[in-house]
Order: structure tokens, then C-alpha cells, then sequence
């Protein structure tokens, strides 16, 4: 199957900038995998659409300030994205202008550190610090990582409305978004809707947000990402697996998490990272229903949601959401896929 059948043409306005003025307000589209049927609703609804008794997965992981600005040598101004620590004051990063970011660089950054690129990995570069860079100094001198679609800065709003309510671990490059449609007031209607509450922690990296640029999709490696299944969510799943109740995964990265934990019939509890690429023809082992947001053309999270419902059931609801004009992307509405 070829990347570009995964492509379609979004109206730049639709591209949501901003995230709505009150979080739990953004509008729902539901889709049902079987017909292909679809109706509109609003998040905060979306309690009342769970069956009583399903588990409800959400991915906690918080989004570290990972944009850092360095100054090079000879004066200019390099963007790096914080990825993950490798070891002391090294870590993983993206840069831009990347191809001229080669080992023995210097740069200059804020709140006195230095720092040096030792190495190449793929698309990412490994930079050591003089100093400890750790999420105290980073809250203090980083910057929220908005998507290169939106295109503005960051302000001190997205510090709060690019993170979950029920976000505990820090350690993503961007948010797990699908999560940013809760308040405590939906998760509250959801348990008192009968349903159980789990968590599972996936940090977003590359495997996540890296373009698909192979021309066929079975040419493309994800990179892994480190996750954590407690052992309350592998029990409440497999418990409610055995029983035939319904899980629900919210965003993609709990999708990923959740099939790859599934091992010799049951979800594993432990730590342990994922390069699972899902694409069509792709059999789901445990989510039975999955929240998400509206994607990227030609992104792996887009062909995530076409193996879960159907390509054609897919592109048939995002043309739909497209002429209801639906705010699409990281801020944008929601899809609800049962």
C-alpha cells in the first residue's frame, strides 16, 4: 500500500491554531466502524456514549518543554527539540537545519549551559551539556512543542492547554492530544456512568509525530518509544476482556500501548517500549472502541484509525468533518470511532 493514498487536501482555516476557548467544548464526530455511519455531537457528551461496565484508557504522560533555542558559533539561531536522555547531559534531539548540525558544534543556550553535538542518529542528533538539563531548568528556560502547523509561538496558555488535567509523568515531545478534551467534570459523568478509569503512560517521540516518507508503507520503521502499563490497568483489562466488556482507548498512543502489551492472550503490566507501526490489514487484540483527533495526511496516526475502521469509512467521515468545518489537528475536534 502507497503513502500517498494516504493524502487529502484540508483547507488551512480549518487547521486549528488555538485551542478552543473552554476546554470540553470541542465538537465530536461519531463514527460507527461497522456502516460507516456518522453523527455530531460535543465532548462533553461523550460519558453518555460509553457503555456501562467498558474500561476507558487514557495515556498521563506530560509534555516536557522540550523546545530549546540555541546560538551556534558564528552567531545563529538553531532550534532543538528535546527528545529523551541517553545519559548524563546527553540527550536526543531534532534540530532544524539539520543537515548542517555535525558533530564538534557548539551552542550557546539560556540559564548558562553549553552544549555539544557528538553524534548522529537517523534524523536526530546527540548533543552532550556542560550542565545537567533536567525539567526544573527546562520549565524555567524551554518552550512549550507546538506542531510546526501551528504557527505561532508559544504562549503561557499552552503551558496549561497543551497538557491533560490527569497528566503525572513527564517525558513527551508533544501531547498524547485526544487527551486534551477531558476536564474532571467529563472523567467524573464517566465513572458515573459505570465505567472504569485506567491509565497507561506512553512518552510521545518520533514513533509518534515522524512523517511517513517511504513510499510504501510497509518501508517505514517507527521509532520505539518507552511505555508503562500499572498493573490496576493490565488486571481491570484483562478482567473485563474475559468478561466481554468493551475497552476504549483514548488517542492513538494508548491504542500502540495497549496492542503492544497484549502478549499470550492478556496485557502485560511492566515498562517496556514500542515501534508497533499499525496500518491496514492490521487485527486489534484489545480495543474494541478508540477517541481520537483528526490527523495529518500521509501520518502513521492516520493510517492507525483507517486499520481500526476502515480507509474508505475514514476519508468518507474526514470529508464530512471537512465540509462541516471541524477544527482539525493537535487542538482540533474529536472523533469518537465505535
Amino acid at each position: 500500500m502507497k503513502t500517498r493514498e494516504f493524502y487529502f487536501d484540508l483547507p488551512e482555516n480549518l487547521i486549528a491554531q488555538q485551542p478552543p476557548k473552554e476546554r470540553g467544548t470541542s465538537r465530536l464526530l461519531i463514527l460507527e466502524r461497522g456502516s460507516g455511519k456518522t453523527e455530531h455531537t460535543t465532548i462533553n457528551k461523550f460519558p453518555g456514549l460509553l457503555e456501562p461496565g467498558s474500561i476507558i484508557v487514557l495515556n498521563n504522560s506530560r509534555v516536557r518543554k522540550a523546545r530549546l533555542f540555541g546560538t551556534s558559533e558564528n552567531g545563529g539561531s538553531v532550534e532543538f527539540l528535546l527528545l529523551n536522555k541517553t545519559e548524563e547531559r546527553t540527550w536526543r534531539v531534532l534540530t532544524s537545519k539539520a543537515k548542517k548540525q555535525r558533530p564538534g558544534k557548539t551552542f550557546t543556550f539560556p540559564g548558562n549551559r553549553s552544549g555539544e553535538i557528538i553524534g548522529i542518529e537517523g534524523p536526530m542528533r546527540i548533543i552532550k551539556f556542560d550542565k545537567e538539563v533536567d525539567d526544573d531548568w527546562l520549565d524555567f528556560h524551554g518552550h512549550i512543542p507546538l506542531p510546526p502547523y501551528i504557527r505561532r509561538e508559544d504562549t503561557r496558555e499552552d503551558s496549561d492547554r497543551y497538557q491533560t488535567v490527569f497528566g503525572k509523568s513527564t517525558g513527551s515531545a508533544a501531547a498524547p492530544t485526544a487527551g486534551l478534551h477531558f476536564t474532571d467534570e467529563i472523567l467524573e459523568k464517566t465513572r458515573k456512568r459505570g465505567v472504569e478509569v485506567r491509565f497507561v503512560t506512553l512518552h510521545v517521540g518520533l514513533g509518534t509525530f515522524l512523517p511517513v516518507r517511504a513510499e510504501y508503507l510497509e518501508d517505514h520503521e517507527i521509532h520505539e518509544e518507552t511505555y508503562e502499563v500499572p498493573e490496576v490497568t493490565a488486571e481491570s483489562i484483562n478482567r473485563a476482556k474475559k468478561e466481554g466488556r468493551k475497552i476504549v482507548a483514548v488517542g492513538t498512543t494508548a491504542v500502540r500501548t495497549l496492542e503492544s502489551s497484549w502478549k499470550e492472550g492478556r496485557i502485560f503490566p511492566g515498562r517496556s517500549s514500542t515501534n508497533l507501526f499499525i496500518y491496514p490489514g492490521y487485527s486489534f487484540k484489545v480495543v474494541d472502541q478508540l477517541l481520537t483527533n483528526f490527523h495529518t495526511p500521509e501520518s502513521s496516526l492516520l493510517m492507525l484509525v483507517s486499520a481500526f475502521a476502515g480507509k474508505e469509512h475514514i476519508f468518507n467521515a474526514y470529508n464530512e468533518a471537512i465540509k462541516r468545518e471541524y477544527r482539525f489537528f493537535s487542538y482540533g475536534d474529536a472523533m469518537f470511532i465505535e
